[in-house]
């Protein structure tokens, strides 16, 4: 993953659905296009982050391990899906 991203969010040491969430967070004040590394060490992450992608529109784009523990993912923010309610 050699692409340098607009956004870094360290989220090691934080359990499902926490990295999830501040990858949301980061992504909702972002263009179209940016790119986002989000940073876990969460077990379920490696499922939670590609699922959380395609749930939403972003595109996945990979991970890798990061030197520093944990893993390192890569995520491409998609156009706006529009205000979603919880």
């Amino acid at each position: 993953m050699s692409s340098v991203p607009d956004l870094e969010i360290d989220a090691r040491g934080l359990l499902c659905p926490l990295p999830v969430l501040k990858a949301r967070r980061g992504l909702l004040g972002l263009p179209e296009g940016a790119l986002v590394r989000l940073l876990a060490d969460d077990p379920a992450a490696i499922l939670d982050v590609p699922h959380f992608c395609a749930q939403t529109g972003h595109d996945f784009l990979g991970d890798a391990a990061h030197p520093e523990g944990g893993r390192a993912y890569l995520i491409r923010r998609g156009p706006d899906q529009g205000h979603v309610t919880e």
